[in-house]
């Protein structure tokens, strides 16, 4: 704790509900940061409650955009970011969007990991004209103006993860989730999918966010022995299910990770370290983005992340997002010489960059990013050995208009070869 209550982070200063930073006195270039005009940037994420351990990662993500932002000469602004914590309530999204629009003109917000979140501050950001930056991966279906969609779409991570776990390890499977969109939706795309591969959902079952009773969801898991186990638990209630399965493959060899995984659009890096020892190795996750790749830019990234938060700390999908959304919202800024939502969304078409996972823009169309799709097993160091990746970004399809599981289906079933009729 620093004076005046003040709480150092890394090089940043926590002071109540805002955030500054420590070296802003630095000159750079012979440009002092003071010297610029400062663009007001507000930062939403939940970095207590329930799933705190990604909001923390989000929050750090955009905060180290805006560090790097701010000693960029060729910048000609600096952003002041005001960062609030909902601590996981939807009032508390709700009313500190609108508090940061109304009251303090901010007209970009960065924010949300969750989708009912996402969806409780949107008619907010409608309603005052502004443009919520979303950096979170999600269930697709929806398309707003008001929104950039930085994260996944369910093409770029639900559909390769089906592509690959299928064919391996089976079409029967179990559903758990949190009680909420993210899980329905999520489950309601792969119940489709393995449905058109001849597969079945064994079960689907939901917990409140937050809850960590998952011993019975274990043991029915035991006794339907499905070929896999489609997690999307948010927060404490997935580390919980993670440990207790982990339990029941010490018990059971068929329950093994390499026997019967369990699969995940979310998992990551952070929250492995918040699993522990071994019940967070050998799991399958599909993401656009792992610590573990091998690109100049994301060892940079890395190494900055890790410098500005601590050697222990490690990067994740939710990170780079926050990240690329940041460096994406001041690109754009600069480009378009104003911070009016409709010059910025103008700019932002242009605007094409080397994120630490790959190459990334915002398709004009759709306001969703290219990305790359991957898929990885997590290790005994709670890293992720990348299994798949895809050769070029995905386009993104919100919608899945584009899904076509004829392909996977011959995968899974070969039908042998075709004779075809040739008239004479």
């Amino acid at each position: 704790m620093g004076p005046g209550g003040m709480v150092a982070v890394g090089p940043f200063l926590f002071l109540g509900r805002r955030w500054w930073f420590d070296s802003w006195q630095e000159p750079m270039a012979g440009l002092s940061v003071h010297a610029r005009p400062a663009v007001k940037v507000g930062i939403i994420f939940s970095t207590s409650g329930s799933y705190a351990t990604i909001g923390r990662d989000m929050r750090d993500g955009a905060l180290l955009a805006v560090l790097q932002i701010n000693r960029d000469s060729r910048y000609p602004f600096t952003l002041e970011p005001v960062v609030v914590d909902p601590a996981g309530s939807l009032d508390g999204y709700r009313n500190s969007c609108e508090a940061l629009i109304r009251d303090r003109a901010i007209r970009h917000v960065i924010g949300c990991y969750t989708s009912s979140s996402r969806k409780e501050i949107i008619p907010v950001i409608e309603k005052y004209d502004a443009l919520l930056w979303y950096p979170s991966h999600y269930e697709g279906f929806e398309s707003s103006d008001s929104v950039i969609y930085g994260g996944a779409a369910p093409n770029q991570h639900l559909v390769p993860l089906a592509q690959w776990v299928l064919p391996r390890y089976g079409t029967d499977l179990y559903c758990i989730g949190s009680n909420y969109i993210w899980p329905w939706e999520n489950n309601r795309i792969i119940r489709q999918i393995a449905g058109d591969c001849g597969g079945r959902i064994l079960r689907e079952r939901y917990l409140p966010v937050g809850c960590v009773d998952v011993e019975e969801i274990v043991r029915e898991i035991e006794g339907l022995r499905p070929d896999f186990v489609f997690n999307t638990l948010i927060g404490e209630s997935s580390y919980a299910f993670y440990r207790a399965y982990h339990v029941l493959g010490c018990r059971d060899p068929d329950f093994a990770p390499d026997r019967r995984p369990v699969t995940s659009c979310s998992l990551s890096e952070p929250e492995l370290q918040a699993i522990g020892g071994e019940a967070a190795s050998g799991h399958i996750a599909s993401s656009v983005y792992f610590q573990s790749i091998a690109r100049p830019e994301n060892a940079a990234f890395v190494a900055a992340f890790q410098d500005a938060f601590g050697a222990a700390r490690v990067t994740s999908a939710d990170a780079e997002a926050a990240w690329i959304v940041t460096w994406l919202l001041a690109r754009s800024l600069r480009a378009a010489q104003s911070s009016a939502i409709a010059d910025v969304k103008r700019a932002l078409n242009g605007c094409r960059m080397e994120a630490p996972q790959g190459p990334v823009w915002i398709d004009a169309e759709n306001n969703h990013a290219w990305l790359t799709p991957r898929v990885g097993r997590s290790t005994v160091d709670h890293g992720f050995e990348v299994l798949w990746e895809a050769d070029t970004p995905a386009r993104p399809d919100p919608y899945l208009a584009r899904l076509d599981t004829a392909q996977l289906c011959d995968q899974i079933h070969p039908r042998g070869p075709r004779l075809r009729l040739v008239g004479q």
